[in-house]
Order: C-alpha cells, then sequence, then structure tokens
C-alpha cells in the first residue's frame, strides 16, 4: 500500500510512539490511587492518552469528584514518573532505524506532543534523539491541545511543509484525531489503545511498529 501524496516530513507523537512511557503513567496513577484507598480504572486512564494534563484533570474530577486531591495526586505520580525517568525510559522498537532512514531521505521531522518540554527532556533525553529532531512543539507552544490540530500545524509550519505533505506518526485516539483533523496523512502505531473502525477511517494506515512504518517509507 502507497500513501496517497508524497511525504515531505515526518511529525511524531512522543508518549506510546517514541518512548514507552504510557505505561509507566498508568502504573503510577494506578499505584497513587492505591496508596489512597481508591481504584483508578483502566477505563478512566485510557480516556486520558493523549489528552493535554488540563483535560486529563477533568476526566479525574468527572469520575472522582470535585474534592479529590487532584494536585497531591499528580505530585506523587509525578515523582514516579520522575524516578522511572531517571532510570532510562526505553525507546520503543525501530525509533533510532526510522530516523536513520529519514535521514538518508534527507526529510525533516518534529515532535508534536502534550507534555511539556520539560518532559520532552525528561523522556527523551538520556535516549539522545532530541537534537534529532528539526523541532520540538510541546505543551505552551500552540493553543488548543490534542484532540484539536493545533500541535500538528504548528510543527508544519515551523517545519515549513503543508500538513497535507506531512507524514504524522501517533498511538492514541486522540492524537489520530489531532492529526487527521490537521489534514496530515496519519498512521496509527497502536500503543495501549486498539485500533476502533474510527481510527480506521481517519488514518491512512494502522501499523504494527514503526519498523513497518520505515519499510513504508523506502
Amino acid at each position: 500500500m502507497s500513501l496517497p501524496r508524497p511525504v515531505r516530513a515526518v511529525v511524531f507523537d512522543m508518549d506510546g510512539l517514541l518512548c514507552d512511557t504510557e505505561s509507566v503513567y498508568r502504573d503510577a496513577m494506578i499505584a497513587t490511587a492505591a496508596e489512597r484507598g481508591h481504584d483508578f480504572p483502566l477505563a478512566l486512564f485510557q480516556s486520558m492518552i493523549g489528552l493535554p494534563y488540563e483535560a486529563s484533570d477533568r476526566r479525574m474530577r468527572d469520575h472522582f469528584g470535585d474534592d479529590y486531591p487532584i494536585p497531591e495526586f499528580n505530585a506523587r505520580v509525578g515523582e514516579l514518573v520522575a524516578a522511572a525517568c531517571e532510570a532510562g525510559i526505553p525507546l520503543k522498537g525501530g525509533v533510532v532505524e526510522l530516523l536513520d532512514h529519514l535521514d538518508a531521505l534527507a526529510l525533516p521531522r518534529a515532535i508534536a506532543t502534550s507534555s511539556s518540554h520539560r518532559a520532552v527532556e525528561a523522556h527523551l533525553g538520556l535516549s539522545g534523539v532530541i537534537p534529532r529532531f528539526t523541532a520540538i512543539v510541546a505543551r505552551g507552544d500552540y493553543a488548543r491541545g490534542k484532540p484539536d490540530p493545533d500541535p500538528f500545524l504548528v510543527a508544519a509550519e515551523r517545519l515549513g511543509v503543508a500538513p497535507e505533505h506531512c507524514l504524522a506518526l501517533e498511538d492514541s485516539h486522540n492524537g489520530v484525531r489531532a492529526a487527521s483533523s490537521a489534514g496530515m496523512m496519519t498512521i496509527m502505531v497502536p500503543d495501549l489503545l486498539e485500533a476502533t473502525d474510527e481510527m480506521c477511517g481517519l488514518c491512512v494506515r494502522i501499523a504494527r511498529d514503526l519498523h513497518e512504518v520505515r519499510e513504508l517509507l523506502r
């Protein structure tokens, strides 16, 4: 299967696509809730994947109630995630090989994430791949977060490539919605979420991993 248009740039999500952090956040949230005597439903976490922090907090308030100590909860989750980052977050399979291939093709590339610039450094810094990206678009660089298209539109602007000639790589449903609404050719590489019928309709392909994406660009 070929892509519908020539690819002139690639835009990557970060968490769950470049690095294995979604499972780290999931486990930290479940553990933090358990410390407080509560269950943290997996479905609640899954609904938060790809969302900006503020939207995730709203999901938690809707579930636990307005009096739930979200700032304290988030601080404890942050401690657990920071400990995991210090130990080193593994890259997802195929990241380095895909970046090598993009180098060979001389294609610019960006990260478009709901996380902060500080989180980008924490999650990817030890891996050494950050300098291999032409642009980093993170929280604070756009008006509206995923599932709105703003992160991807800003990434396209910084790369100097029209959105329709950008290939977007995402693992989350909210990320796919954002990339597709930006007009990008979108490939979902599932991590903790399965590809639904909606995702199949929004994507040009569902790939098993980044190795498959690299092969598609050959």
